[in-house]
């Protein structure tokens, strides 16, 4: 049977994760999990960017500072990295300019010396690409620390985040790296290839823009490791859908490389099956101005803050709710509410995100996304814990209760949950189908609304018909499991108290 791929995460070595690596993740576990529960085998693909010219310049000028590599944060290495992209700049541009409006001896000689650096960083940066790339020992063990530094980090994050993703998942540029001078051969040999001012390109039918495979100085390109990516998971990994979950911005990139897969041939598995290949290109995440979401001083998000800060909402929010003497986690210790807080605050986050369209650009406000009420992951978490109330209740007088007894549909209200409850297989389906995780959200939230309406208007505990109590119980019993169920496709955890 075939396999499907889910290319998710696509974090770059010695660069923090941000908040569009969240989308890239959560959507893509999600999508994982629903293929995985409809019985296929999926192969999660975290195509991480450990391999080029930015690694190597970042990995020469940590060594030219006798950094020690294996002390390393990943918030120091993010500032190496940037600082090396920026001591590699040169400045001939300003330079010329300098020199030709005339400008003070400091200035140019300023220039000329930046220049100078520039040249020696870019020339043991190259120098050092040459040396990983042949295999140099001592090289590639400082690499493989670069990389251990950032996925500390990512599998934290995951795991904060309730997804599934660890080394084993981690595929970088790095394993296709023997692969793209074959993968260029191909397409010229096919005939797909052609050159221009020396450089390789792929030309198409129907548009002018080729797609660049291999540049002029022999260098290969993202397009030229996609290309073999791509191979391998339709041929090696036996995936008749392979599924990548990038931003919105890479749209013309990726159906360049699946037309240029579908040319070759690459696409068709052994037995003749056509592979889909698919992009599903999310939108950004947008602060309260509508724009792309950054810190006060212009930043990136940070992932980590941003979850940092979800978690202490949904903490404070469990506490005080514990401090009524009637609630359900009155009196329960510290550590077990800071769990449910954890659990409430990535709820929170996943929720939001994956409750939208995932085309489109979504704000983010924490304040909305915590609250216990409306369309959010704790209400769904909420009502699953109201059902394991009811149900815990309900144990003792339910001991000599026949083990499946039969539901009531004699009510509006328990016909409408139970035709809810129904449509669950199908809602899974199309998640699949149409890689859409918000049509899971928005049944689970009508399912949770519809549980709701069901309890008030059909009394379980206090009904004193036996059958009929037996057969409600039931009812909450699955309406409990799907809830728990779905919300465990979404990644998220069902408290059974809140």
């Amino acid at each position: 049977t075939h396999a499907v791929t889910i290319d998710l995460c696509g974090v770059n070595v010695a660069k923090q994760l941000h908040v569009g690596h969240l989308r890239a993740t959560i959507i893509g576990d999600t999508l994982a999990r629903v293929h995985g529960r409809l019985g296929r085998k999926v192969w999660r693909e975290n195509h991480l960017g450990d391999w080029g010219l930015p690694i190597a310049m970042t990995l020469a000028a940590l060594r030219r500072t006798g950094t020690d590599l294996g002390s390393l944060t990943l918030e120091h290495l993010n500032a190496a990295y940037r600082a090396a992209q920026l001591e590699g700049r040169d400045a001939a541009a300003g330079l010329t300019a300098a020199r030709g409006t005339h400008a003070g001896p400091h200035r140019i000689a300023e220039l000329e010396a930046q220049n100078a650096g520039a040249a020696m960083a870019q020339e043991d940066a190259r120098a050092t690409l040459v040396r990983l790339q042949s295999g140099d020992a001592e090289l590639v063990a400082a690499w493989r620390l670069l990389i251990d530094c950032t996925m500390r980090e990512v599998f934290e994050t995951a795991e904060t985040l309730g997804v599934h993703l660890t080394a084993e998942h981690s595929r970088g540029e790095s394993f296709f790296r023997e692969e793209l001078g074959p993968t260029v051969e191909a397409f010229v040999n096919a005939g797909l290839g052609g050159e221009d001012d020396g450089a390789i390109v792929v030309r198409y039918p129907d548009r002018e823009r080729p797609m660049l495979i291999r540049k002029r100085d022999g260098g290969f390109l993202y397009a030229t490791t996609d290309l073999a990516a791509c191979r391998f998971r339709v041929q090696t990994l036996k995936s008749d859908r392979v599924v990548y979950v990038v931003d919105a911005r890479q749209r013309d990139h990726f159906k360049d490389v699946f037309d240029a897969v579908r040319m070759i041939g690459w696409d068709r598995l052994p037995d003749g099956t056509r592979a889909r290949l698919v992009h599903v290109p999310f939108g950004s995440v947008l602060g309260p101005d509508r724009k792309p979401l950054k810190t006060r001083s212009g930043e990136n998000f940070t992932l980590k803050a941003l979850l940092d800060e979800a978690i202490e909402r949904g903490t404070r929010e469990v506490r005080a709710r514990s401090a009524s003497p009637d609630s359900p986690t009155a009196g329960m210790a510290a550590d077990e509410l800071a769990a449910i807080g954890r659990a409430v605050g990535s709820a929170a986050v996943k929720y939001a995100d994956l409750g939208s369209d995932v085309t489109r650009d979504y704000v983010f406000d924490l304040d909305r996304m915590v609250s216990f009420e409306g369309d959010t992951g704790p209400y769904l978490q909420y009502a699953h814990a109201r059902i394991a109330g009811i149900l815990g209740k309900a144990l003792d007088a339910a001991a000599h209760a026949p083990a499946r007894p039969p539901v009531s549909v004699a009510e509006p209200a328990e016909r409408q949950l139970v035709l809810a409850i129904l449509r669950y297989p199908q809602v899974v389906r199309e998640v699949a189908e149409h890689n859409d995780p918000s049509r899971l959200c928005a049944y689970l939230h009508s399912l949770a609304t519809g549980f709701n309406g069901f309890y008030q208007q059909c009394p379980v505990l206090r009904c004193e018909d036996a059958a009929v109590r037996a057969g409600r119980l039931r009812l909450c019993a699955v309406a409990k499991h799907v809830l728990r169920d779905g919300l465990g496709l979404l990644g998220i955890a069902a408290p059974e108290r809140m």
